[in-house]
């Protein structure tokens, strides 16, 4: 795993008071793109409104333009998406940088594409696995070829769909499911996607794509291990994206950590998203229970696992595996992190983490640590919990945040949050 770019860098200076204020959280970067994606197989004008722009988001858009969709701005976060409800053979291949999001449902999406499409992405993005969605789309007919089981990945395909049945292994990722589910309704036979396994992670992101399948005008039923899905038509819309309750993580813990109050202008209880859940687990702190399992919440798990260095107590994660094929092995970089505060905080055992909060890491003497992001957004987010709560904690490659949340460090400080950047 690389590190990060140390040249540039991030202090944090201990806030000892509540943190109070009104702030807003960007749009939710995985709804931005599943819209971003509808609207642009829909056949005419959608407008969305309250999108997330990040690098996550512009990439997606980047490359929908590449494939023909005319995408304006006529609001900072709100766009216009003009389509004929089809996507051209692109003229150079589309690069997606470390999106991971993008990068799996283009690679979807570019079936319906009469010609040759190659998705690709930087260095990080080349070791990050597809082949489970590789495997699922040469199964029902796609001339499709990754030599690695990463990006580059070349699609050669008639722009036609005619297959009955899919069994997707979803393990590694529940976008490989939503990617099949939202190319499904372009099927010209009745078409069923069926799960190798049902014990996956993430079952919450397949029910936001279901649901905003819905709101562009499609519907599928829902059968034992799977889905049953006809051919339709998606119908352009008004969209509004919600706040992204992942990066809502990061206030929520901030409210909590400092006894403060701050106000995103939207209730975590009204949002779809699967990291919401983690609201109450957040405000039960220090109460956090001994056993953590993160499988349904993984993009909140960097959040708690600071948090629960603070906890006085050990709390056990479990169920987050998948964390390893993340932007970077997140298990390692949370574990890395914690131990340069302290030795004895964080262990890795298999492919589970345990937070050993009963260290008393409020009163560390002279402290002055340099956390490794490793280019992650969700770990320089996360350590920055500790750097309110404690002196002495600097963050790498601050600007990675860029990925979801460009305006965060802003935030904080006008939040009343100290520090220094290098």
């Amino acid at each position: 795993m690389k590190s990060s770019n140390r040249s540039s860098f991030v202090t944090l200076f201990k806030h000892s008071k509540p943190v109070e204020g009104v702030i807003s959280v960007p749009g939710s970067k995985s709804l931005t793109n599943r819209a971003l994606i509808l609207a642009s197989v829909a056949n005419g004008q959608s407008t969305l409104s309250n999108v997330l722009i990040s690098d996550d988001t512009e990439v997606m858009i980047n490359g929908l333009r590449q494939m023909g969709v005319s995408i304006s701005f006529v609001e900072p976060n709100k766009i216009l998406v003009n389509s004929n409800g089809k996507l051209s053979e692109p003229k150079q291949p589309i690069f997606l940088g470390n999106a991971g999001t993008a990068t799996r449902f283009l690679t979807a999406m570019s079936c319906l594409v009469k010609g040759e499409v190659i998705i690709d992405g930087d260095e990080y993005m080349r070791t990050r696995p597809i082949l489970p969605l590789v495997n699922a789309l040469k199964s029902i007919g796609i001339d499709i070829q990754s030599d690695t089981g990463c990006p580059p990945v070349t699609i050669k395909s008639k722009g036609v769909l005619s297959s009955s049945e899919v069994t997707i292994d979803a393990n590694l990722s529940s976008q490989y499911v939503s990617a099949l589910l939202m190319l499904s309704p372009f099927n010209l036979k009745e078409f069923k996607i069926i799960l190798k396994d049902s014990n996956i992670g993430g079952k919450g992101y397949i029910d936001l794509t279901l649901n905003i399948m819905k709101e562009f005008g499609i519907t599928i039923e829902t059968i034992e291990n799977g889905w049953l899905i006809r051919r339709q038509s998606y119908k352009a819309t008004n969209y509004f994206i919600e706040p992204d309750s992942s990066s809502a993580t990061y206030i929520w813990a901030i409210e909590k950590l400092t006894n403060g109050k701050i106000d995103i202008g939207f209730e975590a209880k009204k949002m779809t998203q699967p990291d919401a859940k983690v609201y109450d687990l957040i405000n039960s702190f220090p109460n956090f229970p001994d056993l953590i399992d993160g499988s349904q919440f993984q993009d909140a798990i960097p959040t708690l696992a600071v948090m629960a260095a603070f906890s006085n107590k050990k709390v056990l994660f479990t169920g987050i595996e998948n964390l390893r094929v993340k932007e970077c092995d997140r298990i390692k970089a949370i574990k890395e992190g914690l131990c340069k505060i302290h030795p004895e905080l964080a262990i890795e055992i298999g492919d589970q983490l345990l937070v050993n909060g009963e260290i008393d890491i409020y009163n560390i003497k002279n402290l002055n640590v340099l956390i490794d992001s490793y280019d992650d957004h969700r770990i320089a987010m996360s350590f920055s919990l500790a750097g309110i709560l404690i002196d002495g904690i600097s963050i790498s490659n601050y600007n990675c945040v860029s990925k979801t949340y460009p305006s965060y460090w802003k935030s904080l400080q006008s939040l009343g949050i100290q520090m220094n950047f290098i």
